[in-house]
C-alpha cells in the first residue's frame, strides 16, 4: 500500500526545489532580452506549445493579458491550417518545448520568422532544431520530474511558468503598470472587487458609487 502523505510531501518538495533551481539555471541576459521584447511589443505576444507545454502556454498568455500585454495562445495543430494568419510583423512568438525538437513548433518558428515576428525558444538545451531557428533561447531545465518514471511533466512545467511569471512581474514594473490599470483590465471576481474598493476606476461602464 502506498503512503499518500509521504508521496505528496516528496512531490511538493521536489517541485519546490526545481523552481528554486532555476535561479542557477536561467541566463539573466536572455531573460532581460525577453522582458525588453514584451515591453516594446506593439503587436501581439503569441505563446505556443504541445501537450502539457500547451497548457502552460495558455496560462502564460493569460498572465500577459492581465498586465496589458495583448497575448494569445497559438494552437500548433490549427496554426498550419490557416491559424498562422494571426502572426504579423512586430509580434513576439514564444515557443515552449522541453526538448526543443517538437516538429510542429520548429515549423511554426520558421514561419513566424518569415512573417517578421521575433521568436523565443523556452527549453532545456541549446543547439536544438528549435533554438537554432529562434532568435532568443531562454533556458529552463530540471534535473528530474518527481514521478518514479521521470516522465510526467510536472516540475518542468511549474518551472517554466515560474520563470515566465517572474518575467511578467519585471514587465509590470518596467512599463509602470499601475493598480488603476489592473482595476481596468480585471474588474471581475474577488480581485476586481478588491481593486474597485481601492481605486476610482470605471467598472463595467459605471464609476464606483454611481
Amino acid at each position: 500500500m502506498i503512503n499518500i502523505e509521504t508521496i505528496i510531501k516528496n512531490v511538493i518538495t521536489a517541485e519546490s526545489r526545481a523552481v528554486m533551481d532555476q535561479l542557477n539555471v536561467i541566463d539573466m541576459d536572455a531573460a532581460a532580452k525577453v522582458v525588453d521584447l514584451f515591453c516594446d511589443c506593439r503587436g501581439k505576444i503569441l505563446v505556443t506549445g504541445c501537450g502539457t507545454s500547451g497548457a502552460a502556454a495558455k496560462k502564460i498568455a493569460h498572465t500577459l493579458c492581465c498586465i496589458d500585454r495583448p497575448a494569445v495562445y497559438l494552437n500548433p495543430a490549427d496554426a498550419p491550417h490557416g491559424g498562422l494568419g494571426v502572426v504579423a510583423a512586430g509580434d513576439v512568438a514564444v515557443f515552449l518545448s522541453k526538448g526543443g525538437a517538437t516538429p510542429e513548433l520548429v515549423r511554426l518558428a520558421r514561419i513566424c520568422n518569415e512573417r517578421g515576428a521575433a521568436t523565443v525558444a523556452v527549453s532545456e538545451k541549446d543547439g536544438t532544431p528549435l533554438t537554432d531557428v529562434c532568435g532568443i533561447w531562454l533556458k529552463v531545465r530540471v534535473d528530474r520530474e518527481p514521478d518514479e518514471f521521470n516522465m510526467l511533466a510536472t516540475a518542468s512545467t511549474l518551472s517554466v511558468i515560474s520563470v515566465m511569471d517572474a518575467i511578467a512581474v519585471c514587465v509590470m514594473q518596467k512599463t509602470g503598470f499601475s493598480r488603476e490599470d489592473f482595476a481596468m483590465i480585471h474588474p471581475g471576481g474577488a480581485v476586481g472587487e478588491k481593486l474597485s474598493e481601492e481605486t476610482d476606476v470605471i467598472k463595467f461602464g459605471e464609476k464606483k458609487g454611481a
